[in-house]
């Protein structure tokens, strides 16, 4: 998406990567002022509610403006680049060089190229949130990727050399330019009394956060003790007074955005929208577990993912195809109940990023060394972060395996647009009866939870009795299929 301002400069916009995503937050940007980039060349990594997306951008040229910093949550539609183009490329660069050439020249530690805060100038819009020409930005903690595509555009050696500006960061009052901060904290250093000027930052682009705000105070408290003292008393009935209760040292404030947010509205519209069941039902996978080291030592199988988890997701196709109707969702607009001739298989995944619920396109039609594949490749690309929107858009049931964590079950909560999930508990060693005997036997506990609107108690439970058949006898796979 982009915009053309003049005859040789590009405004790049940001895109929706997913359905329907209204913002996502930049987390870095692989290029600076003054590089010049090619057409499809990745210039900034981006978070959606969805997923992590590097963004690629459309036209040669050289970079001329970034309009946000990096941990910028930006609307989508909005201009987040400037590249000029054509003729405008050669002109934009030689100033931008010389601009940084300057702001080197004026640092008296770092060697080198640093990387500095864009965004400089007159502001086109109150909206837009800028960074300082004072500030630094950070370059240390690249990821690989990140140090790749900066070496590209010649900042390989910015990281090493930004260590040395850290502590340089009190200098910023020196230019007279407003402090970085963001609005609680700035809230919080009036109502303690501390002059943001003096505080040293400690967050990325050096911006002050809660924690450097306290540490400010406890080192002045010693000093002013006989002073303050007496105006301690005077703010105590006001009511703003209250953050200065807030103790950094004992407390952690993670602001919600990204996966987490999304996941929260998720949650909150699934448990207050649809009417939750949860079933539950303890079964004998003995016989599974047995089949399942079989098929690790079949050739077919060899180099796929083959655990407790293919046969419980086959088992549960097995049981959508037996009851069909379990697998629809509820059209509140059309008050109309859509059953889907299709099983988009989601499977929950927790991330370092927060839990995503991914699916398998198609699962009812793949065969059983097929839907290893794709469970293995589904898995290892969460695990990587890499999860594409698109992956996570139109399940139809899903699977959430709390087993993993040694817990014996739970009450899913449903994800949203689906009728089903499926919870699978620990598989454990004990006492059982079979034939007549107690023996020790693998066992496990389901729990299915459904949308009451639509699936009524004896389609719910002859879901899981399905699910739990096939596990108790994996012949049934084959009779059932």
């Amino acid at each position: 998406m982009t915009t053309m301002t003049d005859s040789s400069v590009r405004e790049f916009k940001m895109p929706d990567v997913g359905e329907g995503l209204t913002e996502a937050e930049i987390l870095k940007w692989y290029v600076q002022p003054g590089d010049t980039v090619t057409d499809g060349q990745v210039v900034c990594e981006v978070e959606t509610a969805k997923a992590a997306v590097e963004l690629p951008i459309p036209y040669d040229g050289v970079v001329r403006e970034l309009h946000f910093p990096e941990g910028t949550t930006v609307d989508v539609g909005t201009s987040i680049i400037a590249v000029a183009v054509g003729d405008g490329a050669a002109a934009v660069a030689e100033p931008v060089q010389e601009a940084v050439a300057e702001t080197v020249a004026e640092e008296p530690k770092p060697e080198g190229r640093q990387p500095v805060l864009v965004g400089y100038g007159v502001s086109t819009s109150a909206t837009r949130r800028r960074p300082r020409k004072g500030a630094e930005a950070p370059a240390a903690a690249q990821t690989p990727s990140a140090a790749i595509q900066a070496e590209l555009n010649g900042h390989g050696h910015a990281a090493p050399a930004s260590a040395a500006p850290a502590p340089a960061a009190p200098a910023a009052p020196v230019t007279g330019d407003r402090p970085l901060a963001k609005p609680p904290v700035r809230k919080l250093a009036k109502d303690l009394g501390v002059d943001l000027a003096t505080v040293v930052p400690s967050g990325p682009d050096g911006i002050i956060t809660r924690e450097d705000v306290h540490a400010a105070v406890s080192a002045t408290t010693p000093a002013a003790q006989p002073e303050a003292a007496p105006a301690a008393v005077a703010p105590a009935p006001s009511p703003t007074a209250a953050p200065a209760s807030y103790d950094g040292t004992r407390e952690t404030r993670v602001p919600v955005k990204g996966v987490r947010k999304a996941t929260a509205a998720a949650m909150v519209g699934s448990a207050f929208t649809a009417p939750h069941v949860t079933e539950f039902v303890t079964v004998d996978v003995t016989r599974t577990m047995k089949l399942v080291e079989e098929l690790k030592q079949d050739k077919e199988y060899a180099g796929l993912r083959v655990n407790p988890l293919l046969l419980i997701a086959k088992a549960l196709l097995v049981a959508i195809r037996r009851n069909p109707d379990i697998n629809a969702s509820w059209d509140e607009a059309a008050q109309e109940i859509v059953v889907k001739h299709y099983v988009n298989l989601g499977i929950a995944a927790a991330t370092p990023r927060g839990l995503i619920v991914p699916n398998i396109k198609d699962a009812h039609a793949q065969t059983l060394p097929q839907l290893a594949g794709a469970l293995g490749e589904l898995v290892s690309t969460a695990r990587e972060g890499k999860t594409s929107p698109a992956a996570m858009q139109g399940g139809t049931v899903t699977i959430t395996n709390v087993g993993v964590f040694g817990v014996d079950t739970g009450t899913p909560i449903l994800n949203p647009g689906e009728s089903a999930i499926l919870a699978v508990g620990a598989i454990k060693l004990q006492p059982w009866v079979h034939k007549g005997k107690v023996k020790p036997r693998q066992v496990t506990t389901l729990a299915l939870s459904f949308d009451h609107r639509l699936v009524d108690g004896e389609l719910g439970s002859k879901v899981l009795a399905d699910v739990a058949a096939v596990l108790e006898q994996p012949k049934r796979l084959i009779s059932w299929a």
